[in-house]
């Protein structure tokens, strides 16, 4: 047994090295952070299905050396539900940069794996709340999580209420616009990130910063996520093309300040556009 758990810690070690390497990931606080937290911890029981990017070969396995890899492990089938791409996540909490003593809202939470990623990166003195709308996944991360005091798992919707006040909020769930509760609660210098997917299941991340005047807006890699539970895409009046999606530059409420001819993609309570913000 001692030697198994010392082979499933080298490849954990290994895969960390990988994965900061594949994601161009510099700060060497993230590849312990990936080093130090156990995938197979944050996942239900083997077997486990595991697949990489594309969704294509998948295959079955008990090994946990399996899961060090740059592969996403199914959650739920039948909701399409899974456990994400490390590499993608990687880059994207580099995006964010969580600092120590800084509180992270993270949206979309499932297990809690990246959750509990992002909660090393926050100590000492931080906090992280995990949203999980899903009853069975949010149990599973309350489980997976409890051992971190200042993690807090939510088994609810992180749409259409107040939020704590926030440095980063990480999402995992796709929408056509952020939820105006998440900009809100972005403290001066906040981080936001998300899968902007207005057209479908694929879309563009999008790294918000909460600056003087408003919330400059970055798009950076392809993704495809899941999308966020409970959000209403009837709302949609301004659908962006691609090219539109890549000149966008910055977010606002409509609560202060109306679309203007510089809107890229317009919604009843927020709206993209082309104008600069200084960051």
């Amino acid at each position: 047994m001692a030697r198994r758990a010392a082979a499933v810690d080298d490849a954990r070690a290994r895969y960390a090295e990988s994965i900061a390497r594949a994601a161009w990931v510099t700060d060497p606080r993230i590849e312990r952070a990936f080093a130090l937290i156990p995938r197979e911890g944050f996942l239900p029981p083997p077997p486990w299905t595991v697949f990489p990017p594309g969704g294509f070969f998948k295959r079955p396995t008990t090994d946990p050396k399996d899961l060090y890899d740059d592969v996403l492990v199914v959650l739920d089938a039948r909701r399409g539900v899974n456990n994400g791409q490390p590499s993608l996540h990687a880059a994207w909490i580099a995006a964010v940069d969580p600092r120590p003593g800084e509180t992270v809202v993270h949206v979309g939470a499932g297990s809690g794996y990246y959750t509990a990623i992002l909660g090393v990166l926050v100590v000492p003195g931080g906090a992280v709340h995990a949203y999980e709308i899903d009853p069975a996944l949010a149990a599973l991360a309350a489980r997976n999580l409890a051992c971190l005091d200042h993690v807090a798992v939510h088994g609810e919707t992180a749409l259409g209420q107040a939020l704590p006040e926030a440095d980063v909020m990480y999402v995992n769930a796709g929408v056509a616009a952020p939820d105006p509760g998440w900009l809100r609660a972005l403290k001066p210098g906040g981080r936001l990130i998300f899968p902007w997917q207005p057209s479908g299941p694929g879309g563009t991340t999008l790294l918000v910063r909460r600056v003087t005047g408003g919330f400059a807006a970055k798009p950076t890699l392809s993704v495809g996520f899941i999308a966020c539970e409970g959000t209403a895409t009837a709302e949609r009046n301004r659908r962006p093309s691609a090219e539109a999606v890549d000149r966008t530059r910055s977010v606002w409420l409509t609560a202060d300040r109306a679309p203007d001819e510089t809107a890229t993609a317009a919604y009843e309570q927020v709206w993209f556009s082309t104008r600069d913000l200084p960051r």
